[in-house]
């Protein structure tokens, strides 16, 4: 059985979207539940499985909310954000040491309801196996393709969702988009990174309820969740 508290792991968050189908002035990671900000809430999730050694934002130039928060005097790290997703995960990689951190663990600053144990679960997995993974659950719906109307039916079996965390190696995972970019692709996770890079990526099937809050009705959604928690 492999010892994952054994393995040096650093995680890095981007926040440095605006989030426009919120409808709000805030961003959405900066959006309240039950008293804390969303990304207080995904970076605590983070935080309680007592794996992670150290914590990198990548936040916005212009971000005027981050030192209103908690996090703002923790020892978390903070780099500058980039203009999508990928820049701004490769902008943190170049300050994470390897050699000190051979894994890092990337997810999104609007996920607050990822479980514990599926983050303990793609960890061990992933170091199991020597190879990186996701967290992700089955498509359970039927798929459709088209635009005004339906072009076809697409089959589900096979078909997943991708979730966060994502786990990889930092050094492979640093070179894998580093290359994307400089090769013009444009990718949308890390996973489309180390795919593209020709990487074996592992599925390890999560929760369903680690929703990614994109429109005001997740975040309804979400209060309903913790509040079930709770209760």
């Amino acid at each position: 059985m492999t010892d994952i508290t054994s393995t040096a792991i650093a995680a890095v968050i981007p926040a440095a979207g605006i989030g426009k189908r919120m409808q709000s002035t805030l961003p959405k990671q900066y959006l309240t539940l039950h008293g804390k900000t969303i990304l207080e809430h995904s970076v605590a999730r983070l935080q309680a499985t007592g794996l992670v050694s150290q914590f990198w934002l990548a936040l916005a130039s212009d971000d005027t909310y981050f030192e209103q928060t908690a996090l703002a005097h923790s020892d978390i790290h903070r780099v500058k954000g980039g203009a999508e997703r990928m820049h701004s995960v490769l902008n943190a990689l170049q300050f994470i040491d390897e050699h000190h951190f051979p894994w890092v663990l990337v997810h999104d600053a609007a996920r607050p309801l990822v479980r514990q144990d599926d983050i303990r679960q793609l960890i061990a997995r992933c170091l199991q196996q020597g190879e990186g993974g996701i967290l992700a659950c089955r498509v359970r719906d039927t798929m459709k393709r088209g635009e005004n109307s339906i072009s076809e039916t697409v089959c589900r079996e096979h078909l997943w969702h991708a979730l966060t965390p994502q786990f990889f190696p930092t050094a492979l995972l640093r070179a894998a988009l580093k290359d994307a970019i400089n090769a013009g692709i444009a990718v949308t996770d890390e996973a489309s990174a180390m795919e593209w890079a020709g990487h074996k990526v592992l599925l390890i099937e999560g929760h369903s309820d680690n929703i990614k809050i994109t429109a005001p009705a997740d975040l309804a959604l979400a209060a309903f969740y913790l509040e079930q928690v709770a209760t």
